[in-house]
């Protein structure tokens, strides 16, 4: 007899991740797993079920981004890939419902306020509560303001003072409502701004309600049994040890004998990881004819200077720079904060 989806979430021998089931965000989220050594197998291009490749223990649902959202507000998934916009905005008890658990690096997009280009003399929300009070003053009615985000648009005008706002509910295109009349202002999602400023619209310095991204999310009323946990674990020490490679490069260096790098001491590695960020991995004092190797492991973007010092000031003969695709360390700081939040 089959059973509904909260019964089967609920089962100790299943782990429920939810990815999105079509579009961009689909292609993101396969890309990523794979790329951190966790492909997903979809049963069929449109299928709706699927597993990841190495840990029969995890079931991998397709569902739309706002079902994700209600899935793990309801706790029928461990895990899934929505917009933190769409999480905030439907999950009325997100903070005790709701672990973030890591940002994914696509599906970029602010949650803004958006005022007419005509407005000049509105640059900050408190300027357009001072708008709206007047404006109700003037035509006795609140100052309308279209969006499909009422919970997050009425937390941020409540924090800025913006009382004689009436929210209008949008089901459309939402960057449209002025120039329509159905309302003065709107709050939408934007990811260039392109479409408010062919719309005549722009945002205030200070009107930018929620700077948005997909983001792997963790359910807090979901079963967290120790079949559960240990999914989570295979998926994030994973996840967490491609996420630190993408960032950072592996330096070999290689001194001589006579260069003042075979008798580095450890306040000098204190200073390089001062200056640079670099971790000392590896050490291998060769004969007294070979001289000493020392490895590195450091951000990206530290790369050039961290050579120049190393090499150019005469500390080391030989730099040997490479890319890995993943760094394991003995902590996963990803599964700790998620293990952290559960109880």
């Amino acid at each position: 007899m089959p059973t509904d989806r909260k019964d089967e979430s609920q089962d100790p021998k299943s782990f429920i991740l939810a990815v999105p089931s079509k579009g961009r965000l689909e292609e993101k989220s396969a890309e990523i797993f794979s790329k951190a050594g966790l492909p997903l197998l979809r049963d069929g291009a449109r299928g709706y079920q699927g597993e990841m490749a190495g840990n029969g223990s995890v079931k991998v649902e397709y569902v739309s981004a706002g079902d994700t959202a209600a899935r793990l507000a309801e706790g029928s998934a461990h895990m899934g890939i929505t917009g933190e916009d769409l999480l905030r905005e439907e999950i009325a008890d997100f903070d005790s419902a709701i672990h973030l658990v890591s940002p994914l690096g696509f599906g970029q997009a602010d949650v803004v306020v958006a005022i007419p280009d005509g407005w000049v003399d509105v640059t900050t929300m408190n300027d357009l509560a001072d708008v709206a009070a007047e404006f109700r003053a003037r035509h006795g009615r609140r100052l309308r303001v279209a969006t499909k985000y009422t919970h997050l648009t009425t937390d941020f005008f409540a924090r800025h003072g913006a009382d004689d706002c009436e929210l209008v509910q949008s089901f459309g295109a939402t960057e449209g409502a002025p120039s329509s009349g159905a309302a003065e202002a709107i709050v939408d999602i934007t990811s260039t701004g392109a479409t408010l400023a062919a719309n005549n619209l722009r945002i205030p310095n200070d009107g930018i309600i929620l700077k948005s991204e997909a983001q792997l999310a963790a359910s807090l009323k979901a079963n967290w049994s120790d079949k559960a946990r240990a999914a989570a674990k295979f998926i994030l020490t994973r996840l967490e040890a491609y996420q630190i490679a993408k960032k950072q490069i592996k330096v070999c260096l290689r001194s001589t004998p006579n260069m003042g790098a075979a008798n580095m001491r450890p306040p000098e590695i204190e200073q390089l990881q001062s200056n640079y960020g670099a971790k000392l991995v590896d050490i291998s004092t060769g004969a007294t004819d070979q001289g000493s190797s020392y490895t590195f492991i450091l951000p990206v973007n530290q790369q050039a200077a961290f050579m120049d010092d190393m090499i150019g000031n005469q500390l080391f003969a030989i730099g040997e720079v490479s890319k890995p695709d993943f760094l394991y360390f003995q902590r996963c700081e990803m599964l700790e904060r998620l293990l952290g939040r559960l109880v």
